[in-house]
């Protein structure tokens, strides 16, 4: 031991402290089973004071205590008896603390409550370190037998024992807070991870892969296919900033997204400033062409608008040209670090071909869309376009809802009545 501080100090007192941390004991709330040790101490040594005490630093305090004030928790080292105790691994026994000159000069027993006897046994980790006492004293010499001291040793392994039990319990909980908080960022991952895939592919898509983890393609008999382009934009890029391009872009394709998800119509991608959505597909919608018309008649709308606030600023804007299709189709997602959920089939061709002979600010349909709603829009016919190997395709520009289904005098807006037969209340 080295001596310089005024109390006795192990050659590894660094590691006996770091051993005594290591059960984070110290300041702990009273537990009955280091007190009903202490007692038991007490009881069977015939002593009126026993005590369980920790040493960490400069510091002595006590877990457990029988026979002294509620409000003595500890004392400084240097006038504690155990502050010998923790310098050894054997029973420090004195039987009369007045002639002993390792204590008589303690306050405690020069002083009131003049301690007279003093036995303690060390508590000594599984490694060796001495890091607390089990003791009892008395206000009166005696002697302590074998037997008792025997029995003070075997006190002092269990109650080793008993913080070696508590450090793997602490361990336990700390383990299982940790996995409680590993299972919920697990958890916040995985919603984070399912609502992204939710926004990528549609829900009942996206269902099919979590559970299977493919999607199989599956042919569609009857669903309507929007193409949306803007109008020179390629020219728009070779002077535009990078920034401001793609601030427009993001304006314009957002109140996009709004339009679709409003007329149940799932948006498929963007490539670069073509605008690709489907009706009918993946759910089953038998009103899937008049989804897709109110939706493009609403992307126009949002097109006015946005050009309206833009050309008050002198900024630059776009226009938009639609063209729309219905016909047959397969659907599935492809991909496999990305996934993709696209349609391919010879609708989804003509769906564009109707969308490159458009016009800026018009919506351009196929023959078949014309005839599937012509009882809710007014259209103007242009005739047909050639296609290689294929028939002439006959197309309409839709130009507004007929005044009975349009809430307004543009006919961009669906009337009450039309909202009603495209959202009928259930049951």
């Amino acid at each position: 031991m080295t001596a310089e501080k005024p109390y006795p100090v192990p050659d590894n007192e660094a590691e006996r402290n770091q051993a005594l941390r290591s059960y984070k004991v110290m300041d702990s709330p009273p537990e009955i089973a280091f007190s009903e040790i202490g007692e038991l101490a007490a009881q069977i040594c015939e002593c009126p004071v026993s005590y369980v005490s920790f040493i960490e630093e400069d510091r002595f305090w006590f877990k457990a205590k029988y026979g002294l004030p509620d409000d003595f928790k500890g004392c400084p080292r240097e006038i504690a008896f155990c502050s010998i105790t923790v310098c050894g691994s054997e029973i420090v026994l004195a039987p009369d603390l007045a002639t002993d000159e390792r204590y008589r000069d303690f306050p405690f027993v020069v002083n009131d409550p003049h301690f007279r006897f003093y036995c303690a046994m060390p508590l000594i980790t599984p490694e060796g370190y001495a890091i607390g006492t089990i003791c009892v004293m008395d206000f009166k010499p005696q002697n302590l037998s074998i037997e008792k001291q025997e029995t003070l040793r075997r006190l002092a392994q269990q109650l080793v024992s008993l913080l070696e039990h508590r450090r793997r319990m602490i361990e336990l909980d700390e383990t299982m807070r940790e996995l409680d908080k590993a299972h919920v960022a697990l958890a916040r991952e995985k919603a984070q991870a399912e609502e992204l895939l939710n926004r990528v592919l549609p829900v009942r898509i996206a269902d099919e892969l979590k559970a299977n983890g493919k999607v199989e393609p599956r042919f569609h008999p009857s669903a309507t296919i929007l193409f949306a382009d803007v109008k020179g934009f390629t020219s728009f890029t070779e002077r535009a900033e990078p920034a401001m391009l793609i601030g427009m872009l993001d304006r314009y394709f957002a109140a996009f997204d709004e339009a679709v998800a409003r007329h149940k119509v799932e948006k498929l991608k963007t490539i670069g400033d073509a605008y690709v959505a489907v009706a009918g597909v993946p759910e089953l919608d038998r009103l899937h062409v008049l989804h897709a018309c109110l939706a493009a008649l609403e992307m126009l709308e949002a097109t006015a608008k946005i050009r309206a606030e833009r050309e008050r600023l002198r900024l630059p804007f776009f226009e938009l040209r639609i063209g729309i299709h219905t016909g047959p189709l397969i659907a599935g997602v492809v991909g496999r670090q990305r996934f993709t959920y696209d349609i391919w089939g010879d609708a989804v061709n003509v769906a564009a071909l109707m969308e490159s002979n458009g016009e800026p600010g018009r919506i351009n349909v196929s023959e078949q869309v014309y005839h599937y709603v012509k009882q809710y829009f007014e259209f103007a016919g242009r005739g047909s376009v050639e296609v290689k190997n294929k028939a002439a395709l006959g197309m309409y520009f839709l130009e507004r809802l007929k005044p009975d289904f349009a809430m307004d005098a543009a006919g961009r807006r669906p009337s009450d009545r039309l909202i009603a037969l495209v959202n009928p209340l259930p049951g």
